[in-house]
């Protein structure tokens, strides 16, 4: 540890008001000390970290960290803060602030040496200790571990336990095997290992832990897992070689619940044990447990947490181009009416002194923004599965995505099939010569050549496909009951929010203002008013219901306020991809009320495009406005109560569990 931290490293009085703060703050040490080569590249690699997971664990410790090639030599910074800065734990701010950066390459023993400080931050001492310090050099050699070493905890990383009390006492004590890991396995992997063992301990229960850190891990003992009476996973990053555990009572976590309530899931294992619940386990369908650790008996709750964090790291670097792109395409619509979409390129025609020359200008801008949402989106969900090495493939997939028409969902299918790649390739076993160049070369060139042809071959073809199929069967079903037709339309306007299925809608109602008829006016007054509703009912139910969205989504509610007034679907594209299981059939509801209502009341629209700013242009532009209100509430309730109910699930504590009953009176409300 001696190189790792210095006291020119430690800042005991931190003044950062935020998280972002104080990462920069201490990574500006970092900088002077020499260990960072970027300050901004390496703070952009700290905030994906967090965006995958809140650093945050109780007891007041934020442990903000990550792998950065921008990072020359593996690194700790502390910094302890009297106010306390907010890293998302469940118990409060944090007032201890540790910031780990490890190489790109960081090889086992650099991630041993962190992985020891990871484990000692869960003994209350030390803890204590680093609060009463008053010399940052104290501090620096507290944290190097300059102090009477300790024996290395039992249980922990494969070692084989002490013979627990049970045992003492005549009797063989329960056994568990555990797998911890995290996305980049360098602190939560080991502090869930730890805090397993001390469970274990405290309880009479033999815990052997295997560490699944991204630098590699210690298989254990297949006699172990053998003689093993439960198993716990308490993983963000999937378990490798499942099948070895095939067989046995499982309990199925996040790796914070492996840090936060150990006892708890060691109580779980037992009673699984004692009622003979046998994990259905295999290397293809791994994680078919027989439970989530609380006994709900889901099966599949934990793919869906793992599911949620690999498309959030796509959507957090997605949401500042959807919403720079989409407020200024608005702006631009408010001041130069909605045909300042087709104006001439502002690179060959610009006049300072006329306002339809901002209007295009703005426009374009906002388009060339709203160019990258696909691939921004597909390369970091490739990113928060498989890392660095998967974000060629993911942009790659993203943009060939747009190629083939194949819009967000097409992002979605891309960013998942380059992390997936990525993951197999990194499994296989190369010689260490090579190792240098996989992440840099021949990951990215394989994945990217695999990818590209599953994305243009396999996926592009029945996608166009489909759209032609669809647009016939909308052509067929133009002279056939209008309220059908609405809702129709409004249910493949929301489905995938500017995807496949949403532009065939819309170009089928485009293609009839070429001709407009009345039918054909009342076709694109329903397919803009079932667009507008996924942002609107986001940005409702995030005013309404604050509680049950993140800090981020509701910042990105206020935005979609706008974008859904402009019709612009795509605002609602970082919640559907956060949580897609739950808004998208919600705001396909709300799409089917609005276009059904539209078609009912006879709304007609001559603009393809423009949201509220085109009213004067809407035929019943009243009743418009209330199919559109009608079908907002409608969206709205169903995500409040399909998010109100995850909140309420058996793992939820007692307090989460009353606010999950609060959102169901909430919703009877709305």
């Amino acid at each position: 540890m001696s190189e790792l931290i210095t006291a020119e490293l430690v800042d005991l009085d931190l003044s950062a008001p935020t998280k972002d703060a104080a990462a920069r703050s201490l990574a500006e040490r970092m900088v002077a000390a020499h260990r960072v080569t970027d300050l901004d590249g390496f703070l952009a690699d700290v905030a994906a970290r967090e965006a995958q997971m809140p650093t945050g664990l109780d007891g007041g410790i934020g442990i903000p960290h990550c792998r950065s090639e921008h990072v020359n030599a593996p690194t700790l910074a502390f910094g302890r803060s009297a106010a306390g800065i907010d890293f998302g734990a469940a118990d409060g701010p944090a007032d201890l602030i540790f910031l780990i950066a490890a190489p790109a390459g960081a090889d086992d023993d650099h991630l041993t040496i962190l992985s020891g400080l990871a484990r000692r931050l869960m003994d209350p001492e030390f803890t204590a200790a680093l609060r009463a310090g008053t010399d940052p050099a104290a501090v620096a050699a507290l944290i190097r571990g300059e102090e009477p070493a300790e024996e290395p905890a039992p249980g922990a990383e494969g070692t084989e336990p002490e013979p627990a009390a049970a045992e003492a006492a005549g009797s063989a004590p329960f056994r568990i095997v555990a797998v911890t890991s995290c996305p980049t396995g360098i602190a939560h992997t080991y502090m869930a290992a730890e805090s397993l063992a001390a469970a274990g301990r405290a309880e009479g229960v033999e815990v052997t832990v295997e560490t699944q850190g991204s630098g590699g891990f210690k298989k254990l003992d297949p006699a172990v897992i053998a003689a093993a009476d439960a198993v716990i996973w308490a993983h963000d990053v999937e378990v490798r070689e499942k099948a070895r555990f095939r067989g046995k009572p499982l309990v199925d976590v996040g790796v914070k619940a492996g840090i936060n309530r150990p006892a708890e899931l060691i109580a779980e294992a037992r009673r699984k044990a004692e009622r003979g619940e046998i994990a259905a386990v295999s290397e293809a369908d791994g994680d078919k447990g027989s439970g989530d650790g609380d006994g709900s008996g889901a099966d599949h709750a934990h793919f869906g947490v793992r599911l949620r964090t690999y498309l959030m790291s796509g959507v957090s670097y997605m949401v500042p181009f959807v919403a720079a792109g989409g407020l200024l395409i608005a702006l631009s619509f408010a001041i130069g009416g909605y045909e300042i979409a087709s104006a001439k390129s502002v690179a060959d025609h610009f006049v300072w002194g006329e306002a339809d020359s901002w209007a295009a200008l703005l426009n374009q801008i906002g388009s060339a923004a709203f160019a990258f949402l696909v691939p921004v989106l597909a390369g970091y969900i490739a990113y928060g599965m498989a890392d660095r090495p998967a974000l060629v493939p993911g942009f790659v997939g993203g943009s060939i995505a747009l190629t083939v028409n194949a819009g967000f969902l097409g992002g979605l299918v891309a960013g998942l099939l380059a992390g997936a790649v990525v993951m197999a390739i990194q499994r296989v076993p190369v010689h260490a010569t090579l190792r240098g160049i996989m992440p840099v070369l021949v990951i990215p060139l394989i994945a990217s050549a695999v990818v590209g042809f599953l994305m243009f071959i396999v996926v592009g073809k029945p996608i166009a496909s489909l759209q032609n199929a669809l647009t016939d069967w909308l052509n067929g079903l133009s002279g056939s009951n209008a309220v059908i037709l609405g809702v129709v339309l409004g249910l493949m306007m929301c489905f995938d929010m500017g995807g496949p299925l949403n532009k065939v809608a819309y170009a089928f109602a485009v293609g009839g203002l070429a001709d407009p008829t009345d039918g054909s006016l009342k076709v694109m007054a329903a397919v803009m008013a079932a667009g507008m509703v996924p942002p609107l009912a986001m940005a409702l139910a995030t005013t309404v219901r604050k509680k049950l969205f993140t800090k981020t989504e509701r910042e990105n509610g206020r935005a979609a306020w706008v974008l859904g007034a402009s019709f612009i679907t795509e605002g609602a594209i970082p919640f559907a991809a956060a949580d897609p299981l739950r808004v998208i059939p919600s705001v396909m509801a709300g799409g089917a009320v609005t276009g059904a209502l539209s078609m009912a009341f006879g709304a007609t629209l001559r603009a393809p495009h423009g949201g509220v700013f085109v009213v004067p242009l809407i035929g019943e532009p009243f009743l418009y406005l209330l199919a559109i209100a009608a079908g907002t509430l409608v969206a709205t309730a169903l995500v409040v109560l399909l998010k109100g109910a995850r909140r309420a699930a058996p793992d939820a504590a007692g307090e989460a569990g009353a606010t999950g009953s609060d959102d169901s009176r909430v919703t009877v409300a709305v």
